[in-house]
């Protein structure tokens, strides 16, 4: 599916919920976003979108703590949770979808190989969903599978009371 129509489907999605939504970028370096206002009229839905590529980003823009960030790394299933719970913080969203990740074709080891993605979905009154991914391919396919199972997880929270 192509991230214009899913983008088309996760607007109609949060507007029938009434969510404003957020992201938190860091692998796809804004495609989310750029998805969502690639669809006119979302600014009713789409509130705003962090690029927080750095941990220096992570830390400033969503209060990622350092220590969490040292501990764990960038790429985790902490700091994802704690990217979408800190953008809600800061905004005024419903609910904030952040991804981590390596895209490659550099940065991988083998505790931590290029594909593994970790997305985040977080909702006010809700707890925040984290999901590991090992998304194939070369670096444009990781991110377009990170921005895509992220729209499709906006989707997912916005069905939830």
């Amino acid at each position: 599916m192509k991230l214009n129509s899913l983008a088309k489907e996760t607007l109609i999605a949060c507007r029938r919920a009434g969510l404003m939504i957020a992201t938190a970028e860091s692998c796809t370096g804004g495609m989310i976003s750029a998805a969502l206002t690639s669809v006119s009229g979302s600014s009713d839905v789409f509130d705003r979108a962090f690029i927080t590529y750095s941990n220096q980003a992570k830390q400033d823009m969503l209060h990622v703590p350092e220590k969490k960030l040292e501990k764990h790394g960038a790429v985790s299933k902490q700091v994802a949770k704690a990217m979408a719970e800190g953008a809600l913080s800061v905004c005024d969203s419903d609910l904030c979808v952040a991804v981590t990740g390596i895209a490659g074709p550099d940065g991988g080891t083998d505790e931590k190989p290029v594909g593994l993605v970790y997305i985040a979905c977080a909702k006010n009154g809700s707890t925040t969903i984290v999901e590991k991914h090992r998304f194939e391919g070369g670096r444009d396919d990781v991110r377009f599978q990170t921005a895509e199972r992220a729209l499709k997880l906006i989707q997912i929270q916005a069905l939830v009371p």
